[in-house]
């Protein structure tokens, strides 16, 4: 299921008695409200805060079934820890069952939410900013693809380009340094072929990335690279991208592609 169809299944979502929990929770280590973990402080307190509102109200079924997904929550995000991004956002209820998880690689606003339904404004708005993307990094020997939505990746995939050219010109010949000597036509000859080749490589991937868009649910596509072959393969896509970034990010990290692509 898609992120888009996961959230049109969240609107849906109603539970009989005021009985859903919304969590947002800004992980984000470089944040400097952050500092040594402070997210555990901001969890913990914002979850009270519904706590004491509940046994203020004095319904038993309320604060039994809101104890029961505090405890969930707590123990989902304490266990995952170690591998926390920016953020966190659960939405959890017991009747009916429902428990949505997603770690996020976008700025959060801490807050808590206890309604008859899962509270969504701030995910459609992470959602709006960072959508279902396909970022494609065009290189002279490869194709690199990152699979992402609000940030975060979920998949990557290499395509590699083989510039072998095959019956270009007889053996070359070993000079007196023992050197190979190319006459300047055989480099243009070389140079021809292989940016043919290129732009044979970069079509035929152009369809590939045109059918992942349509399979993974893309909303855009963003192009990165050096200036000379970014531009060759946003112009062999059907539809403009949705950025053409001039910038070598082939041996970057996904995190920071992405904080270069999204965040800049």
């Amino acid at each position: 299921m898609s992120l888009i169809e996961e959230l049109q299944t969240l609107k849906e979502f109603r539970s009989p008695t005021r009985c859903v929990l919304s969590a947002y929770v800004n992980t984000n280590p470089a944040d400097p409200d952050q500092l040594k973990g402070a997210w555990k402080i901001h969890l913990k307190s914002g979850l009270k805060r519904i706590e004491e509102y509940l046994s203020a109200s004095e319904d038993e079924t309320e604060l039994k079934a809101f104890k029961e997904l505090r405890d969930k929550v707590v123990k989902e995000i304490e266990d995952n820890q170690n591998d926390l991004h920016k953020g966190v956002v659960i939405f959890a209820s017991e009747d009916p069952e429902l428990w949505s998880v997603y770690y996020v690689q976008v700025h959060v606003k801490t807050s808590f939410h206890w309604e008859d339904h899962p509270v969504l404004q701030e995910l459609e708005y992470m959602y709006k900013a960072y959508p279902e993307a396909g970022i494609v990094l065009p290189s002279f020997g490869e194709v690199r693809i990152l699979d992402t939505a609000m940030g975060f990746l979920y998949d990557e995939l290499m395509y590699d380009f083989d510039p072998k050219l095959q019956g270009w010109g007889d053996r070359k010949k070993v000079t007196k340094d023992d050197h190979p000597s190319i006459g300047s036509s055989k480099v243009d000859v070389l140079e021809s072929r292989l940016k043919e080749n290129l732009g044979r490589f970069y079509k035929e991937m152009g369809e590939t990335v045109e059918r992942l868009k349509k399979e993974r649910g893309w909303k855009e596509i963003h192009v990165v690279g050096e200036a000379e072959l970014a531009k060759a393969f946003a112009e062999i896509l059907r539809e403009k991208p949705a950025s053409c970034i001039h910038k070598n990010l082939n041996n970057s990290k996904p995190a920071d592609i992405l904080h270069q692509v999204f965040e800049k």
